[in-house]
C-alpha cells in the first residue's frame, strides 16, 4: 500500500464515454482513453483493508488479486500487475470490459464512499500488457497425449481449452458458427467489444495449440458418441441459449424478434458479412424492447445506431430505488436503478408493464398491446384501467435465457439436468456419463462472463485430475 491516505485525497474517476452524438454513428468501443497517472491515483484509493471483500468467490468468481494489482499499478509496476492479473483470469481484457463489477459493490470502500475504480484498471493493465508486447504464448513443460474435445467457444470454452493445453492436453474446441467467440462474438456488440480484442487473444492462444473447428455442430454434424470414441474427455460449454419466449396472441407476425437474432445479424454485418437471412433492423423504425437487462440495453444501443425512429424498453418488474435497497446491503450486489450508456442515448423506459398482445396488417406487427401490473403476494396482477396501445414496427424480446437447449446434443449424451433445467454435474464438474463435463452456462444457467471464466478454469481442473488417473484409460 504505497499511499495509506490514498482513499482520502482522491475521488473515483473513469474514463470520459464518447460524445453521444458521435459515438451513435459508428461501432467503436465507447470510452475515451484514460491516463495513466490517473489510474494510478484510482489504484491508491484501494484501502489495503484487512478483508478483501472485493477478491471474495461473491465479489469476484475467479478471486482476482485485486488489492496487489491496485498497488503495483500505482507504484507503476505495470508489469507486474499483469502477472498479477494473469494469476487468476485468462482474459481480464473481457471481464474489464464486459463484467458488471461485483467486485465493486463489495469493495470495502463502497461502506460510505465510492468504490474503487477496479474494472477500468483491469482493462488498462491487460491492453497495456498486449500494447508493449508483454502477453506471449505460454507453452507446456511436458505433453501429456490426452486429448479433450470442448463443445462450444465462449469464454467457459475458451478458458478451460487454454488452461488445458497448457496443461499439456491436446484440445479441440468446435463451434457450430463460422466464427470462434460465442456470446462475445455474436452477442457482444462492438461498441462495448470490438473483436479485435477477442481475435489477439485467439492468436494466442493458436500459437499455444488450441485447435479451433468452426461450423461444427456438434449433435448434429457429429454426435457426441464419436467425441466420446476419439477423446479422452468431453466438456460441454453450449452456453444457456434457450430464449425466454413471449407466448401471447401475435407472437408470429414478422416484425417481432428475439434479441439474439437482432445482435447476431449486426455482428456479421460490422465483421463485413453479407446477410442471407430476412434482415432485422431498427432504422427508420418505431422500436419496442420488451426486458430490462444487459441484453435489452445493447438492442437499445444497436436501435440508435441503426437510426430508429423512436424506442421504448418494458419491464415486468417494479423500478428498482436509485440507491442500494435495504434488502441487499453491502457487500452483497445491490439491487437498484442503473441506467446504461444505452439509455444515455435515449429511450423511454416504463416499468411495471406487461405486453399481452401484438395486432398487425398483412402479417406484419403494427401494434402492440399492454397494461400495467403489480405485484401481490408474490403473483404478478394487473391493475384494472392501464390497459393501452401502442404503434411499433419492431419488437425485440430481451427476456433472458432458459437455459441450454436440451433438443440435440445435450439430451443424446443422456446427461442429467438440475431443478433450474441446467446440467448436474460433481464437484470436479464431471455429469453422470463418465468422462463427460459440464461448465458455464450450461451448468449454471445465463449467468456473468466472470463466473464462465471461473468454471472454465475449475472444470479444466476437474478434468486435469481425471486424464492423470486411471479412469479415462478405463472409460475408452
Amino acid at each position: 500500500m504505497a499511499d495509506p491516505k490514498g482513499f482520502m485525497k482522491f475521488t473515483r474517476e473513469g474514463p470520459q464515454r464518447r460524445p453521444v452524438e458521435l459515438r451513435v454513428l459508428d461501432w467503436k468501443e465507447l470510452y475515451e482513453p484514460f491516463p495513466d497517472e490517473r489510474l494510478k491515483n484510482q489504484g491508491a484509493r484501494c484501502m489495503d483493508c484487512g478483508v478483501p471483500f472485493c477478491q471474495s468467490p461473491s465479489g469476484c468468481p475467479v478471486v482476482n488479486l485485486i488489492p496487489e494489482w491496485n498497488d503495483l499499478v500505482q507504484r507503476g509496476r505495470w508489469k507486474d500487475a499483469l502477472k498479477a492479473l494473469h494469476t487468476t483470469n485468462n482474459f481480464p481484457e473481457f471481464t474489464g470490459r464486459l463484467c458488471p463489477a461485483p467486485c465493486e459493490s463489495a469493495c470495502v470502500l463502497g461502506i460510505n464512499q465510492d468504490p474503487v475504480s477496479i474494472r477500468v484498471i483491469e482493462w488498462n493493465i491487460i491492453d497495456k500488457g498486449f500494447d508493449e508486447g508483454w502477453v506471449e504464448p505460454v507453452l507446456p513443460i511436458v505433453v501429456t497425449g490426452k486429448r479433450v474435445a470442448i463443445v462450444g467457444s465462449g469464454p467457459a470454452g475458451l478458458a478451460a481449452a487454454q488452461q488445458l493445453v497448457r496443461a499439456g492436453h491436446h484440445v479441440t474446441v468446435y463451434e457450430k458458427a463460422d466464427r470462434i467467440g460465442g456470446l462475445l462474438r455474436y452477442g457482444i456488440p462492438d461498441f462495448k467489444m470490438e473483436k479485435w480484442v477477442l481475435d489477439r487473444r485467439l492468436d494466442q492462444m493458436l500459437v499455444e495449440g488450441v485447435n479451433f473447428e468452426t461450423n461444427v455442430h456438434v449433435g448434429h454434424d457429429v454426435t457426441i458418441e464419436a467425441l466420446r470414441k476419439d477423446f479422452d474427455a468431453v466438456l460441454l460449454t453450449l452456453g444457456a441459449e434457450q430464449p425466454r419466449d413471449l407466448p401471447v396472441p401475435g407472437r408470429e407476425l414478422q416484425g417481432v424478434h428475439f434479441a439474439m437474432d437482432f445482435l447476431t445479424q449486426q455482428n456479421k454485418r460490422v465483421a463485413g458479412d453479407t446477410i442471407t437471412d430476412e434482415p432485422i433492423t431498427a432504422k427508420g423504425k418505431r422500436v419496442v424492447i420488451i426486458g430490462g437487462g444487459d441484453t435489452g440495453s445493447d438492442c437499445l444501443g444497436t436501435s440508435h445506431r441503426h437510426g430508429c425512429v423512436d424506442v421504448h424498453q418494458f419491464e415486468l418488474l417494479p423500478e428498482p430505488p436509485p440507491t442500494r435497497a435495504t434488502t441487499t446491503p453491502w457487500p452483497l450486489w445491490p439491487m437498484q436503478l442503473r441506467t446504461s450508456h444505452a439509455h444515455e442515448e435515449g429511450c423511454d423506459r416504463q416499468w411495471s408493464v406487461s405486453t399481452t398482445k401484438f395486432s398487425g396488417h398483412n402479417g406484419h406487427v403494427t401494434k402492440l398491446h399492454a397494461q400495467q401490473v403489480q405485484f401481490e403476494n408474490g403473483k404478478i396482477m394487473p391493475v384494472a384501467g392501464t390497459e393501452f396501445e401502442m404503434n411499433v414496427d419492431l419488437v425485440l424480446l430481451a427476456m433472458g435465457f432458459t437455459g441450454p437447449v436440451k433438443q440435440g446434443l445435450l439430451d443424446a449424451a443422456g446427461v442429467q439436468y438440475t431443478a433450474r433445467g441446467s446440467v448436474d454435474v460433481d464437484e470436479n464438474f464431471m455429469t453422470n456419463v463418465d468422462g463427460v463435463f459440464a461448465a458455464g452456462d450450461t451448468k449454471r444457467g445465463a449467468s456473468l462472463i466472470v463466473w464462465a471464466i471461473a468454471e472454465g478454469r475449475k472444470a479444466a481442473t476437474g478434468i486435469h485430475q481425471y486424464l492423470m488417473s486411471d479412469k479415462a484409460s478405463r472409460s475408452r
